[in-house]
């Protein structure tokens, strides 16, 4: 028969595994489909920026150590990418427009893959961009990552 200084260690050696296989904290992994649903409500929230022409709000949605891939090399942090992005933002029409048609989100819940098609104002596709998320905040989501890359007349195999 167990005692009860036996019972009292077992219980809790399988707590202790239990919090350690639900993480740090004890808590049940996130439903991954509403971070998902979560993460592509902001990437559009990102997107209006665009088309609203709203440089500020866009300028929210960037992380304070955001890597944008360029042209010329990559643009860190919100100051340079809200410089660079700053000509995207002059005239009425916005240059383009994306949204996104994939997300993935880490099984922690921290991370997210955003991507997804990118139209010239006739709707022509002319790229796809590919968005890392991080959720800095709980329900907060800023861009750490970003790069696009031009669309492809590849012949369909």
């Amino acid at each position: 028969m167990p005692t009860p200084l036996r019972l009292f260690t077992t219980l809790g050696c399988a707590l202790g595994l239990v919090t350690l296989a639900h993480g740090q904290s004890g808590a049940l992994t996130p439903d991954a489909e509403a971070l998902r649903q979560s993460v592509m409500q902001t990437e559009r929230a990102f997107a209006k920026t665009m088309a609203d022409r709203d440089l500020a709000a866009f300028t929210r949605f960037l992380s304070a150590d955001t890597v944008f891939q360029g042209g010329k090399g990559p643009l860190r942090g919100p100051g340079e990418v809200t410089a660079a992005w700053k000509k995207f933002f002059d005239g009425p029409q916005a240059p383009f427009s994306w949204e996104p048609d994939n997300v993935l989100v880490m099984t922690d819940g921290q991370l997210a893959l955003s991507s997804g098609p990118v139209r010239d104002p006739a709707g022509k596709l002319v790229a796809r961009f590919n968005s890392v998320w991080r959720q800095e905040a709980p329900g907060v989501w800023r861009i750490i990552l970003d790069m696009g890359n031009d669309a492809c007349d590849c012949p369909k195999q």
